[in-house]
């Protein structure tokens, strides 16, 4: 009977310092860090960052900075309208949301190939699907790259090298 009661005090005691650990923590900061800069700024560092790891001259940092601009002003006005919105859309309004979200990557692209030489071209293109591979695995752990294209969950993985040809 002691040992029992004293086994029940000592987890007492650990659950509640457990508790207490966790509410001493200090918080991690609020959202994204780019929230709280206005949208110049934003399109600023975008287009800084985007002049060091392409490489850009100044005509095409003229450009960008145009392109960058575009893009804020109708990210914000989506989100306004989004935001505006209470009920959910019909499956039409979906599809018309994402032929127009598909049919503004392919301008995107053509200004960007306009803009950029070949290179610079490829090297965005590969940051852009490193980007969307990052925020997938922030945002969407369970929709990993592998586990999307060539598995379902809680399937098994065979092992290449056990097919015989």
């Amino acid at each position: 009977m002691k040992k029992l009661i004293t086994a029940a005090l000592i987890t007492i005691i650990s659950v509640s310092s457990y508790a207490q650990e966790k509410q001493q923590r200090p918080a991690r900061h609020d959202g994204n860090p780019m929230e709280k800069f206005t949208p110049e700024q934003r399109n600023q560092l975008m287009l800084k960052k985007m002049t060091l790891d392409l490489d850009l001259n100044d005509s095409q940092q003229k450009e960008m900075g145009k392109i960058i601009a575009e893009q804020s002003a109708k990210r914000e006005a989506h989100l306004k309208d989004r935001k505006a919105k209470t009920e959910k859309p019909t499956s039409d309004e979906i599809f018309q949301m994402k032929s127009k979200m598909l049919d503004e990557q392919i301008a995107m692209n053509a200004k960007m190939k306009k803009v950029l030489s070949p290179d610079q071209f490829k090297k965005w293109g590969e940051m852009k699907k490193h980007h969307r591979e990052d925020f997938r695995k922030k945002h969407r752990p369970e929709m990993r790259q592998h586990d999307r294209h060539t598995m379902k969950k809680g399937m098994k993985h065979k092992d290449s090298t056990a097919i015989k040809k």
